[in-house]
């Protein structure tokens, strides 16, 4: 039995660029596990049906209602970026004192936010994407800052000469959103009326203040229109904002594993994550610079959170109930478990490089995130936007499962925009779209590749 509506509607009526065929090597079957309509056996059985047939080219408008059963790519995890990367970074900052407003009338000033480019801007100044990351991340998107350092960009593997964001090409830039704590102005900054760190007198914030922030770096950087924005997770809500609040400043849109609206569910967890926090003594109301931070609190936060980054296949595969030091249980209270050990382990390496309170404030910007509500519908919000979508969902994600991703590609489709929509076969959950690029590049490469003619 096959799944009726599970057909992909690919690219562009375009050949491959040469991007994307030097990128990615693959023979004619591996590519049809990407671009070719899958049919599926039934979901109960968990079998991918072997025939693929290649799709026409969808025209603009065109939509996957379902979502294939994409097998994954044959040897997907052996392959590996093309080129060197972008070598050692350095990331920037712009500052301006002029006041944002924001959405909750508060006045933020002065504002800095941190940066980092990979790529040249063009003389035209009309090749720059902007990365927008998630809740974790910030503008350290690729590359490294020392010769010795071995951890790399949070999309190192996305961004450089022969990537999909080719720097070759195009001029890639990434900051830290405002609320963050690696850089930009957040409640870890000082504030010029006191002296001391904003802690919980920093005012609330939302997506759309991020994107306010995001603008006028922007503007400062001499940009007036964007080739492309691009986020996964709460990037895509940024990206959405960036098209529907900046129109006429957006050319082409990519979303990865996002929503247009924080679900209840999505707010639920949010929620026990800060309460963690704020239930942490050493919290102390938010005012704990210089004393101990709240680290087991961000820590609980932290590993309640990343549960919802993967999927139960994955951690099955990885863990089971594989004990972590002994043969056999040893009935204790103290952790036994190799999924303890692992959650502990994340829980622990969050705390050395984020903020208790910038947890707070980017969750609860999210919980707000809310496009169809703002505008009265989805449809009437995305109508604002003249840009090109790409969007990509995966089957494992149950954070932002793919029904929220063919929502906003129906919408999109109802507006008449041009939408190119799949939904791909990961075991990897949320974090699909940070850790399965394998997956997703050649889409990406020719989406891009489409929308600007030939790589220039």
């Amino acid at each position: 039995m096959t799944t009726s509506g599970s057909r992909w509607v690919s690219r562009p009526s375009t050949t491959l660029s040469p991007t994307s065929t030097r990128l990615w090597r693959r023979s004619n079957t591996e590519r049809s596990a990407i671009y070719g309509i899958v049919s599926c056996l039934s979901a109960a059985r968990g079998q991918h049906a072997t025939e693929r047939v290649q799709p026409p080219f969808c025209d603009a408008g065109s939509f996957c209602t379902g979502c294939p059963c994409l097998s994954r790519i044959p040897a997907a995890s052996d392959a590996v970026p093309a080129g060197e990367g972008v070598g050692l970074v350095q990331t920037q900052y712009a500052t301006w004192d002029e006041p944002l407003l924001l959405e909750s009338g508060a006045v933020l000033a002065p504002v800095t936010l941190a940066y980092e480019t990979y790529g040249t801007l063009n003389a035209a100044r009309d090749n720059a994407i902007l990365l927008l990351h998630a809740l974790s991340g910030d503008a350290h998107a690729a590359g490294t800052h020392h010769p010795t350092e071995r951890k790399r960009g949070w999309w190192d593997a996305m961004v450089g000469p022969g990537r999909p964001f080719d720097t070759n090409c195009y001029f890639i830039i990434c900051s830290n959103v405002i609320g963050g704590c690696q850089g930009s102005t957040g409640p870890g900054s000082l504030n010029p009326q006191t002296g001391r760190p904003y802690g919980t007198r920093f005012p609330v914030i939302t997506i759309g203040d991020m994107v306010s922030a995001q603008a006028h770096l922007i503007e400062r950087l001499g940009i007036t229109t964007l080739y492309a924005v691009a986020g996964g997770s709460m990037g895509g809500f940024q990206a959405l904002e960036w098209a529907t609040a900046y129109p006429e400043r957006v050319r082409n849109v990519v979303l990865l594993a996002t929503a247009a609206r924080s679900s209840t569910q999505t707010i639920a967890w949010n929620s026990i994550g800060r309460r963690a926090i704020m239930s942490d003594p050493h919290w102390r109301g938010g005012d704990y610079y210089g004393h101990a931070p709240p680290i087991d609190g961000l820590s609980v936060a932290r590993m309640i959170g990343h549960i919802t980054y993967l999927s139960e296949p994955a951690l099955e595969q990885k863990f089971a109930r594989r004990l972590q030091d002994t043969p056999q249980v040893q009935f204790t209270l103290e952790r036994e478990f190799a999924i303890e050990s692992y959650l502990d382990y994340q829980g622990q390496n969050f705390n050395e490089r984020f903020d208790a309170n910038s947890y707070l404030y980017i969750t609860k910007a999210m919980d707000y995130w809310d496009l169809p509500g703002r505008y009265g519908s989805l449809e009437a919000a995305l109508r604002r936007s003249t840009a090109r979508f790409l969007i990509l969902s995966f089957d494992s994600d149950w954070l932002y499962p793919p029904s929220e991703s063919a929502t906003i590609a129906a919408a999109l489709r109802h507006t008449g925009a041009e939408v190119f929509y799949t939904n791909l076969s990961s075991s990897a959950g949320h974090d699909a779209f940070l850790v399965d690029t394998a997956l997703q590049s050649p889409m990406l490469v020719d989406f891009l590749a489409a929308g600007n003619g030939e790589c220039k």
